[in-house]
């Protein structure tokens, strides 16, 4: 993997498309993904984007923005202003492209700086959104954070399988993605399980039983009108859906969702969301 370091000029970005409902802005504090040739990567949309992969292939970089703390405290100000303008209040999802606890995060603590500077001049809204069990490194901080503002830990675990078959692990484990869970929410912390794109389950009463003991909520999204094509084309065009294919064929339609929603609502009353509208916080 090809890592840089590089000093940028704003960090928080007014949300567009996608996510328009969820935030006002997004913030990501890398460019690229070290859990690009990961399972999370095989599907990611972010590959697409010519704009964040500028010729490089998904997994092979990642670039550090060394000043991003510096320059939240620097644009937050002027940002909050516009968010209670436009979109009613400031709201931050981090990251909508890079996982915020990639491996390097232990040498260059970008995502750890940026949330020290929210500790000074705090969002409405902060959702922390990450594959990786490492996400519960920082539970002090996010003790200390959730004082000040609204703090939602989305902590993507896509099915109770660690392997599909063809495809490469996962970045972190099933277990271990639980086990964090469970953690941040003995912390006192809000803690959402997002199935984003939703994958094969084995046994779903027996994955949204284990579901409900360890977070507050789940958020169950389908590539097809989650990925932001028509019809799932994007998912489509990867190794994915042969993937998904080769233990049921059934679970590329969006019936499939449809089950896995009522069975989650038996075990999860109330705390259950659909697509973009589960990560806006909403539920049923």
């Amino acid at each position: 993997m090809h890592v840089s370091e590089s000093e940028i000029k704003s960090i928080l970005t007014r949300s567009s498309g996608y996510l328009r409902t969820v935030c006002s802005h997004s913030l990501q504090g890398y460019r690229g993904c070290s859990f690009g040739r990961a399972l999370c990567g095989v599907g990611c949309y972010v590959q697409h984007n010519s704009w964040l992969t500028r010729g490089e292939a998904w997994g092979s970089f990642l670039e550090v923005k060394i000043n991003a703390a510096e320059q939240y405290l620097r644009q937050q100000h002027k940002e909050r202003k516009w968010a209670e303008n436009n979109r009613g209040r400031f709201a931050i999802f981090m990251s909508s492209s890079t996982d915020p606890f990639v491996p390097h995060e232990d040498r260059y603590g970008i995502t750890r700086q940026v949330l020290e500077a929210m500790l000074e001049a705090p969002p409405d809204l902060l959702i922390l959104q990450s594959h990786s069990h490492r996400v519960a490194m920082y539970i002090e901080l996010y003790k200390h954070l959730a004082e000040g503002c609204e703090l939602r830990i989305h902590l993507s675990i896509e099915s109770d399988r660690d392997r599909l078959p063809g495809l490469p692990p996962p970045a972190s484990s099933v277990a271990a993605r639980l086990e964090a869970a469970a953690t941040l929410k003995a912390a006192g912390l809000r803690v959402v399980i997002t199935m984003a794109p939703l994958l094969p389950i084995a046994d779903p009463p027996a994955w949204f039983s284990r579901v409900a003991r360890c977070a507050d909520a789940v958020v169950i999204d389908h590539f097809i009108g989650g990925d932001g094509s028509k019809q799932g084309q994007r998912t489509l065009r990867t190794a994915l859906p042969a993937a998904i294919a080769a233990i049921d064929q059934r679970c590329l339609a969006l019936d499939y969702r449809d089950q896995m929603l009522r069975v989650a609502k038996n075990y999860l009353p109330g705390r259950v969301g659909v697509g973009i509208s589960g990560f806006a916080g909403n539920y049923s």
